[in-house]
């Protein structure tokens, strides 16, 4: 039995609806499908979860949202009638024209659009619809109520026969009122389902044939990777690879349901098996051999150097260091150190002119250092991969790459497992620098990646 999660593309329009019906349909094992809000239909298009924004930003203007809900109304007519489905959606437009002129809350209109799909999607297949606000829980705090939203979608799901359709990026607080995941949302609800069922895997449909290697935007053509690890998607994802949100896989992961992406509009295509990484390591999965999985990175970083004649033994010292940053509100990124050295490596977004003058005062006062210096426009670059750790002469052909590049290294940090080895470049060298590594174990080679 499988969960099906289809994102915002793939629910955009009447002949993209269509596709979903066709994979659902194909597929025998297919029970619960997840739905998101329509998407674009074009580059200058309006997201209807943006139009449903609109529409609480205008109450709250005018006292009235009924003039901007009529772009959804249109919206969702043109689906219906593209679809040739006999549906009257308006109960639906009239009960929520009235709750949110009413005073509901900017999460209970946002969330219409998902709740709409989700009702147009089992009318086609001819399937259950169940309201995602009776099975996901947030407490009255608006924090995810995980495990009492897992015996939920146990007990009221698993038992279900025939396929069920549930709108994601939703679900209610205690009090009945709807709230919605900040980030990721139907990605989240899908693995929500997933695990709630026990389904044997999620496939989340996008509009990619899967993960690539590295950002296509800064690589022309970059391979699909047919498999992944929990692990290495976190790295890559935290590292700006964004085909799935890092906080979607918790759920699935917690049960060890792999995870499939596909694409709805190239069904053909296997897209990229994201797996149980202790499973993987012990040989349930294999995957051709390779060096390295993928290459992501992030611009916008800074860092904080430090130095100090024997910094090593003086007790307290990076925990000083790190309660500076803790008073001002500062998340620590990395931190790479050496026996006299330590460097603080931090969003440039978390600070402004007062606060970097601020800490590095007080990195002064406090800790005494023989040297402190401020340096902006850090970008890193990752490169992950379990086979990092059974080959040798990876950090060194990674180096090498950069300097053949003429790319200047300003910090290496590399973490205990040797899932992945990070180095921070300039601003100015980010896009060469990742060029030159995909180069590397890609392009020249034609080593799989």
């Amino acid at each position: 039995m499988k969960v099906l999660k289809f994102g915002g593309t793939s629910m955009a329009n009447a002949p993209s609806i269509r596709r979903v019906a066709d994979i659902v349909e194909s597929d025998d094992k297919a029970q619960f499908i997840v739905v998101s809000a329509p998407g674009k239909r074009e580059v200058a298009d309006v997201k209807v979860t943006d139009l449903l924004y609109s529409c609480y930003e205008t109450r709250n203007r005018d006292g009235l949202c009924d003039a901007a809900l009529e772009q959804v109304i249109r919206r969702f007519d043109e689906i219906v009638s593209g679809l040739g489905l006999t549906l009257d959606l308006t109960p639906e437009f009239n009960v929520i024209r009235d709750q949110i002129n009413g005073g509901a809350g900017r999460d209970y209109a946002s969330s219409r659009g998902e709740f709409l799909s989700g009702i147009v999607a089992a009318k086609l297949l001819g399937a259950r619809f169940v309201d995602a606000g009776d099975v996901i829980r947030f407490d009255m705090d608006g924090n995810f109520d995980s495990e009492t939203t897992n015996r939920l979608v146990g007990s009221r799901l698993a038992g279900l026969t025939g396929r069920v359709v549930i709108p994601g990026f939703y679900g209610k607080m205690p009090n009945g009122k709807v709230k919605t995941f900040s980030r990721g949302g139907s990605d989240i609800t899908g693995a929500i389902i997933a695990r709630g069922v026990n389904a044997e895997i999620y496939e989340n449909w996008t509009d990619v044939d899967g993960f690539m290697t590295v950002d296509p935007r800064l690589q022309e053509n970059p391979d699909i990777i047919n498999m992944l690890t929990y692990k290495e998607l976190r790295e890559l994802s935290y590292m700006g690879a964004n085909v799935l949100h890092p906080d979607s896989i918790f759920p699935v992961r917690k049960a060890d349901i792999p995870i499939n992406i596909r694409n709805t509009f190239n069904p053909s295509a296997p897209g990229t098996m994201i797996v149980p990484t202790k499973k993987y390591m012990s040989g349930d999965y294999t995957r051709d051999d390779r060096t390295i999985t993928g290459i992501a990175g992030k611009t916008d970083f800074s860092a904080i150097y430090v130095e100090k004649s024997m910094m090593n033994s003086e007790l307290g010292f990076a925990r000083k260091l790190l309660q500076i940053l803790e008073r001002h509100n500062i998340l620590l990124e990395h931190l790479p150190s050496g026996i006299d050295t330590m460097t603080v490596v931090i969003d440039r977004s978390d600070l402004c002119s007062e606060s970097v003058a601020a800490v590095l005062r007080e990195i002064k006062d406090e800790l005494a250092p023989d040297n402190v210096e401020y340096v902006d426009g850090i970008a890193l670059v990752a490169v992950v991969g379990h086979g990092m750790n059974r080959k040798k002469g990876t950090a060194s052909r990674v180096f090498s790459a950069l300097s053949a590049a003429d790319v200047n290294i300003r910090m290496i940090d590399q973490g205990s497992s040797e899932l992945n080895i990070i180095v921070g470049v300039e601003t100015g060298d980010y896009k060469k620098a990742i060029r030159a590594i995909y180069r590397e174990f890609r392009g020249g080679t034609k080593e799989k990646i």
